[in-house]
């Protein structure tokens, strides 16, 4: 049945009334005295390390990966899961290098960061691509496959769908950083919970209609019999989806510099970490790239037994759209119809968390870009504590309406997950160009660092269009090795530029390191090698 009972209603609003209520106590008892737009901003010192954890998985984990990475599960199976396995790894990275040098020179923004290291003209060119970025892609693809996922299970239209899960979480963000982080640990609960039990029923489902009784186990055997070519990790060239996974790059080309982009360079992201110390920060990272491990199961599997029980003659009409093609991105919904009231509820708390706590994440993030790096440098460098939060405020909602009128334009998407990571990626390269060389080469200039904010997308759009324009005379690369080309030559055209210029000019606002910084505690340690222990046992088996 296409709609919500009761049970499931009554459900979801004990989650909704759960969720306000705490963030209404976490809003008063942690409220500072004074106003202060780094306490809003950031929530600076006030978030434990699990809070950090939980909050970077939540803000990470939305419907793309409810329903865009089930989709993609279902048209190409579990090589999908190399986006969250591989990311654990890159979480190590980011704690290890990234995360002390971003606390160690006070930054708060990543435009921060990039007029303090290079000049102003980079950092307010690369936070307006990055403002465009949040808004119209990040922000408009959860909101639609959000509403999509909603729609498809509840009687409520689209439209109101969409302004439903925007008012949700404009009220969140307007809380703050704290308010946000703390209640991302509940969302994270709520999602994780959710998400197995709609993977165990699913898995429990798929035994039944193969005749071995409601049998988990069995269920995995049936996967894994029914669906082979589902269970590769790496493909080979000739498989119809390499262009979206294209073989060894998912483990060392693209797939590194899309990763160390988002987990590393990206606003949302190190924004937990911002406000907090080395050792409650890494502790954080460490426990999300734990929570990492566990997306695919929640986020993958349910869209391979959708494919299984699609092949054998089931579902043929909920998986196809009015004109009769096969729609991946319907996977997600359409088992969730199966559950029976009560536990359907519990999976649609499950994806509206998911899907409230990375919009308010994003939409923190947007503010901070907008209030610190925009209005306070170019129209009020006066403004106070009290007008730089007003200022966030408003911001959010701003962006949250723009992305809400834009989203419908999205419908006609077949792999929105694949969507989101192809034109992310296409900032991506120039941004880790920019970062890591401004890191670790004191030579790099803030010409070469504005060369490469600028030429980052007309590199990518050349290499994705020119084997169109040119009908098929230059090669058409997978959007991941074009990701790794489009690196490649940034970093080349940075250092030419940057060694053609003079030695006083180079270098000249490099950042201080302190090899200290890097070490990192025995704890850390021993995590880290359980965390590279079991990715390399899970891309050996299903190699």
């Amino acid at each position: 049945m296409n709609k919500l009972q009761q049970a499931d209603y009554i459900v979801f609003f004990i989650y909704f009334i759960a969720i306000a209520t705490y963030g209404y106590y976490v809003y008063h008892r942690k409220k500072s005295a004074a106003t202060s737009s780094k306490d809003f901003f950031l929530a600076e010192g006030s978030l434990t390390w699990w809070a950090i954890g939980a909050s970077l998985i939540a803000s990470n984990i939305s419907a793309e990966h409810f329903i865009g990475m089930s989709g993609s599960g279902f048209a190409l199976g579990l090589a999908i899961s190399t986006y969250e396995w591989m990311a654990a790894a890159t979480l190590i990275i980011v704690a290890v290098f990234f995360i002390p040098l971003y606390l160690k020179n006070k930054i708060y923004t990543m435009p921060q960061f990039l007029a303090k290291r290079y000049n102003d003209k980079v950092s307010t060119v690369m936070a307006v691509f990055w403002l465009l970025v949040y808004v119209f892609v990040n922000l408009t693809s959860i909101i639609y496959l959000g509403a999509l996922a909603i729609a498809s299970i509840s009687s409520i239209p689209f439209e109101w769908c969409i302004a439903g899960l925007c008012v949700f979480s404009v009220i969140v963000t307007l809380g703050g950083m704290k308010v946000i982080g703390y209640t991302d640990v509940v969302q994270v609960a709520v999602l994780i919970i959710g998400g197995l039990v709609t993977t165990y029923l699913a898995l429990t489902l798929l035994s039944e209609k193969f005749g071995y009784g409601s049998h988990i186990l069995k269920g995995l055997s049936v996967l894994r019999r029914e669906a082979p070519s589902h269970f590769h990790m790496i493909f080979h060239s000739d498989h119809p989806y390499y262009k979206d996974l294209p073989g060894l790059s998912v483990l060392i080309g693209g797939m590194w510099i899309n990763n160390l982009a988002y987990w590393g360079c990206n606003q949302y992201i190190t924004q937990r970490a911002l406000g907090a110390s080395l050792q409650t920060a890494r502790k954080g990272i460490l426990f999300a790239a734990f929570l990492k491990l566990l997306v695919p199961v929640i986020a993958v599997l349910p869209g391979i037994v959708m494919f299984v029980l699609h092949k054998n003659g089931m579902f043929q009409q909920e998986m196809t759209d009015a004109a009769g093609v096969v729609k991946p991105d319907h996977a997600y919904p359409t088992l969730m119809n199966l559950l029976p009231p009560g536990l359907k509820g519990v999976a649609f708390a499950a994806l509206t968390a998911a899907i409230v706590a990375s919009l308010a994440g994003k939409a923190n993030s947007i503010s901070t870009i907008f209030s610190l790096d925009i209005y306070q440098k170019y129209f009020n460098r006066e403004a106070s504590e009290k007008q730089l939060v007003n200022v966030g405020r408003w911001a959010v909602i701003i962006a949250m309406l723009l992305a809400a009128i834009v989203t419908p334009s999205l419908r006609s998407l077949d792999q929105a997950y694949q969507f989101i990571q192809e034109y992310v990626g296409f900032i991506s390269p120039g941004v880790l160009a920019i970062f890591l060389l401004g890191f670790f080469w004191k030579r790099t200039t803030a010409g070469a660092a504005l060369t490469g904010a600028l030429l980052t997308i007309p590199i990518s759009t050349v290499l994705k269009f020119l084997p169109a324009w040119t009908n098929g005379a230059f090669p058409d690369y997978p959007f991941l090795d074009r990701m790794s080309i489009t690196f490649v030559l940034i970093v080349i055209l940075m250092i030419i530029i940057s060694i053609t210029r003079p030695a006083k000019e180079a270098g000249q606002h490099a950042l201080e390191i302190d090899k200290s910084m890097f070490r990192t505690t025995p704890g850390f340690i021993v995590g880290s090698v359980i965390i590279t222990g079991i990715l390399t046992a899970l891309y050996t088996v299903f190699w």
